[in-house]
């Protein structure tokens, strides 16, 4: 990667997955984030397998900027909706978006839904937002540690930082057996880094 793009976004390690290879998608995602300003700051890990969390999330300009930045790598990362947005023609849309359909009445839960989604590919990332809102909440949900504890994976932290217009990729984390204590190291870790309407609580 060269000239104005190597400023914006990092190159993709071997291991991480990648979407068939689209010269539009690439050149779409990449000329959001110069329209806007932004750019990806840190290296991805050479993973093939973990779950990637987003904060602070304040705003719906979070998934612009961020589908942005998938586009732009041509990374391949899933996340979760609601088996009933799965109609037609939304569904094939998010469907090639990498979004996932989970039946949330399923007896195994969403949990193990997605950790034998994970287990079961040799490469597969997995993105959500911890904060389940975009308001601010007191208790982030504990669903990521869950997931990669059952999947046994690392944690990738990315944080939005609005006042310098920046996306940041953070150190892997392995979360261990005590989930109070991840959370608080998680949520400290996160502090300084400011959403569009909030940081982090």
């Amino acid at each position: 990667m060269s000239g104005a793009n190597a400023d914006i976004l990092p190159p993709l390690p071997p291991q991480v997955p990648r979407v068939k290879r689209n010269r539009f998608t690439r050149w779409l995602g990449r000329g959001i984030l110069r329209l806007g300003g932004w750019r990806v700051v840190g290296e991805f890990p050479d993973e093939p397998r973990l779950v990637l969390i987003a904060a602070p999330h304040s705003s719906n300009w979070d998934g612009i900027w961020g589908f942005a930045v998938k586009l732009g790598l041509g990374l391949d990362i899933k996340l979760l909706g609601k088996r009933e947005l799965f109609w037609w023609p939304l569904g094939p849309l998010l469907r090639k978006l990498g979004v996932i359909a989970v039946d949330r009445n399923r007896s195994a839960g969403v949990v193990e839904q997605v950790a034998a989604m994970i287990r079961t590919h040799d490469r597969f990332w997995f993105g959500l937002a911890p904060e389940g809102t975009r308001k601010p909440v007191e208790h982030w949900k504990s669903g990521f540690l869950k997931i990669a504890r059952a999947a046994d994976v690392p944690v990738l932290p990315v944080y939005f930082h609005y006042p310098d217009k920046v996306i940041g990729i953070g150190p892997l984390f392995q979360a261990g057996e005590d989930a109070v204590e991840d959370m608080r190291r998680i949520r400290e870790w996160y502090r300084p880094w400011q959403g569009r309407n909030r940081g982090t609580v």
